[in-house]
């Protein structure tokens, strides 16, 4: 069942591939090489594209570096930071890689939708020039419609979605066999030297064709950043027995059709679609590529999720919208960030054809970064021999590299599109983790010490009954809430709790390590509250769990205390003024503390403050 699953989740993205992928490689070289050489030597390149890139280095290598389970781009970061034996340059270098990997896979994010829903529904104009007005409007509807009911989760629709991509892969597979059975001369392809040839005979315009090869691979890093829902055998199991043979027969299939009729390099996936059976085709391929959009958008919502609990971007809400699997979630503000992003993208780029111009450069931008990764963790963590490493990785960062340079050349013709969103996104990162680090100090240079504040704790006047749980943002200085309430109301309850909120450089931390209790005396306790960066923190029901620690807490009659800061920039700011300009604005539009840590509203109570940054 898991192998199943994982089928509707982790291959929709690189099982819509041959929606385009053949028809631009063919097209990239088309006129350079003669239509047989050209035909054979784009598939060639397809095909070791897929055993190397996707196979080899992430089923067989990446998907060794779990990080507790888990993968993907910042669990894999997270893995190499913690290596023995690498400096602080090393480990910042990890840290900004990780951040712009977070930016680029949200400008990928934006066009997969885009380019996949788009490019099936074209087929309705494939089949008949009566229906080409209607592709622009149509896919429109499909994607706001598919953003319109995120709110509601995949759980109930999302156990069709394994069943249907078998159905998908086997039909794949099905057409790519008969046309490949009419032209088997197409298996040549599988000698690796049909791709050299290429090179070898116009290494310029083989070079620029990685550009579009590299589309039969979007999608690979799903197959790594789900394994933590699906575990590594089962996605393995679904890549080597159901969607790599698949794929592998519909490029021999669409190659072999090309070669037949070279005028269906255009139509190349529709090309092995027999007449009677083109309309069924168009809708199948459409309900495929809302599952592949799907995967997508949901993993912008856990990589969103995964850059809060981390401080590069500002609390949002956070939703979970299943009760049993912690990876479906629904966050309000990115659905529609990413819902006008791609509908602008479907009306700026109006075809799949100029939208494979754009696509790509935020994938191998990915691919870079976690090539570089993973020969860390090998290193250091595995203990290869260095020569080893340096030999293998060295060749998968030469390709991946090759293939990021072939994508950089479509900057003018649309690739400036994912970078121009991942610029923005970094940005925005940047300056709310370098203004968060500012406001943090200013806050600790300005606030009591603990020890300090408990020395003085037998002087406060009034005790009175109750509990109240002050949050801060530091464990060792005292809550400004927390003054603030001396000041006003001039009392201190019973028991005092300065509760902390800590997340853990690990995707889910034990439930057994959630959290830490300390007894400070005078009636007053620290606690510390762990959580993953693939976690949502739930202070009350952690709170909860202090009773073995001897700290029993009833969330129902306890009083939150929480500080509403009102930023004011500084004469000097630290940051400078655009940057102490936009930190202010994205503070501002942050969720409240009580409604990020699922504070009861009911006993909640502001104490308004001002800082000056």
């Amino acid at each position: 069942m898991l192998m199943l699953g994982a089928l509707g989740v982790v291959f929709g993205d690189i099982g819509t591939s041959p929606l385009y992928a053949m028809r631009e490689t063919v097209l990239a070289t088309g006129g350079t090489f003669p239509h047989h050489d050209n035909t054979i030597g784009a598939l060639s390149l397809i095909i070791w594209a897929l055993v190397i890139v996707v196979t080899l280095k992430y089923v067989v290598l990446i998907m060794r570096a779990d990080n507790d389970g888990e993968g993907g781009t910042l669990a894999l970061a997270s893995l190499a930071h913690r290596s023995s034996g690498i400096g602080r340059r090393m480990k910042m270098a990890i840290g900004i890689g990780a951040v712009l990997g977070l930016a680029l896979f949200f400008g990928d994010g934006m066009l997969t939708p885009a380019i996949t829903v788009l490019s099936a529904v074209e087929g309705l104009g494939l089949g008949s020039r009566e229906f080409e007005p209607l592709v622009l409007p149509l896919t429109l509807m499909i994607l706001i419609g598919l953003f319109a009911i995120q709110n509601r989760g995949t759980a109930k629709i999302g156990v069709l979605f394994g069943p249907f991509m078998l159905l998908w892969f086997a039909v794949l597979g099905v057409l790519g066999t008969i046309s490949l059975v009419q032209t088997p001369s197409v298996l040549v392809a599988i000698n690796p030297w049909y791709a050299i040839k290429i090179f070898v005979e116009a290494p310029w315009h083989a070079f620029v064709s990685l550009g579009a090869v590299v589309l039969a691979v979007t999608g690979c890093e799903a197959l790594y950043a789900d394994m933590g829902h699906f575990g590594k055998a089962p996605i393995r199991k679904a890549w080597f027995f159901v969607a790599l043979p698949a794929l592998l027969l519909e490029y021999f299939g669409q190659a072999a059709a090309i070669l037949r009729d070279p005028h269906l390099a255009g139509t190349a996936f529709f090309s092995v679609v027999p007449h009677w059976a083109h309309y069924p085709m168009v809708i199948l391929s459409a309900i495929a590529s809302v599952i592949a959009s799907q995967a997508v958008i949901s993993g912008v919502f856990s990589i969103t999720q995964q850059a809060v609990q981390l401080g590069q971007l500002p609390r949002m809400d956070i939703r979970h919208t299943s009760a049993t699997d912690y990876g479906q979630i629904f966050v309000p503000r990115m659905n529609v960030v990413l819902c006008v992003g791609v509908v602008l993208i479907v009306l700026i780029f109006k075809s799949s054809a100029a939208l494979a111009s754009a696509y790509g450069i935020a994938v191998t931008g990915v691919m870079v970064i976690d090539t570089m990764n993973v020969s860390l963790v090998a290193a250091k963590q595995w203990r290869w021999k260095i020569a080893a490493v340096i030999a293998l990785f060295g060749l998968l960062a030469i390709i991946d590299i090759l293939f990021l340079g072939a994508n950089m050349l479509k900057i003018p013709e649309g690739g400036w599109l994912p970078l121009f969103v991942a610029g923005g996104v970094f940005i925005i990162m940047e300056v709310w983790r370098s203004g968060r680090r500012a406001h943090m100090e200013k806050i600790r240079s300005e606030s009591m010490p603990l020890n300090l504040f408990l020395e003085r704790a037998d002087k406060t006047p009034v005790r009175v009954a109750g509990t109240s749980i002050f949050l801060s943002a530091r464990d060792d200085v005292v809550p400004g809430a927390l003054l603030h309430n001396l000041k006003h109301n001039k009392v201190l309850h019973e028991r005092v709790i300065l509760c902390h909120v800590v997340v853990d450089d690990t995707p889910i931390v034990p439930p057994a390590k959630r959290i830490e209790v300390t007894k400070l005396g005078k009636g007053f306790y620290n606690v510390n509250i762990h959580h993953g960066f693939f976690e949502t923190p739930d202070v009350p029901r952690a709170l909860e769990e202090a009773r073995p620690f001897g700290l029993a807490i009833d969330v129902e009659t306890a009083t939150f205390f929480i500080g509403h800061e009102t930023l004011v920039p500084a004469e000097h700011p630290v940051l400078g003024r655009w940057r102490t300009w936009l930190y202010m604005r994205l503070a501002a539009a942050a969720l409240s503390p009580a409604r990020f840590y699922h504070l009861p509203p009911n006993r909640v109570v502001e104490l308004g403050t001002q800082t000056t940054i």
